[in-house]
């Protein structure tokens, strides 16, 4: 086998895709749900299986693709070229899609494209990727979408992350949207969402 070589994407791309946008959808209009994803069962390091569906999913050939230096590996820029075809970018600025492996190094929230009050649609997106997310406890989550409130447990957010996070709400209606990846999961902090420590 050619070493060079992607890595399989999704096995049936239809389908799959379908499934993880539902997915996708449910975890964004609900924050705060983690929600587990079909995903491909290999990927190149360091991607995670629901991060590698994430991209599937959501990047293409219109999506300008920044990606950390510890995702930024041959075999991650080889897949994510071949079955995204996304154009790589050098500046987190320039990006509408965003992947970050290294959580704790991640440039601040407001680095990235919150949009404009025009095109507020046009902001960044960020794929983040922690070392474990569960529901139940940890931060307080309220906002759209949310009933009363949510427990999100997320390992591996950088120091002052909920600050910057707060920052960042403030900008409504533009701003950052996230999605929290580890393992075959994920959860979504839309920008309206308010998070408590």
């Amino acid at each position: 086998m050619d070493s060079t070589a992607p890595t399989p994407g999704f096995a049936d791309p239809v389908q799959d895709s379908q499934r993880a946008f539902r997915g996708l959808l449910d975890a964004i209009a609900r924050p705060g749900t983690v929600v587990r994803l079909d995903a491909p069962q290999t990927t190149p390091a360091p991607l995670s299986r629901a991060a590698a569906a994430v991209l599937l999913t959501l990047v293409d050939f219109e999506t300008p693709l920044w990606l950390d230096a510890a995702a930024a590996t041959p075999a991650v820029l080889a897949w994510t070229r071949f079955h995204c075809g996304a154009p790589i970018v050098a500046a987190p600025a320039a990006a509408r899609f965003a992947l970050v492996t290294d959580a704790a190094r991640m440039p601040a929230l407001d680095v990235f494209d919150p949009g404009q009050d025009a095109y507020p649609d046009r902001s960044a997106t960020l794929l983040i990727e922690v070392a474990g997310l569960r529901a139940g406890d940890g931060l307080r989550l309220t906002g759209p979408g949310i009933e009363h409130d949510a427990r999100l447990a997320v390992a591996g957010l950088p120091d002052g992350f909920v600050d910057a996070w707060g920052d960042n709400r403030a900008l409504f209606p533009c701003g950052v949207d996230i999605f929290l990846t580890a393992g075959d999961l994920v959860a979504a902090l839309p920008r309206t969402t308010r998070l408590e420590g």
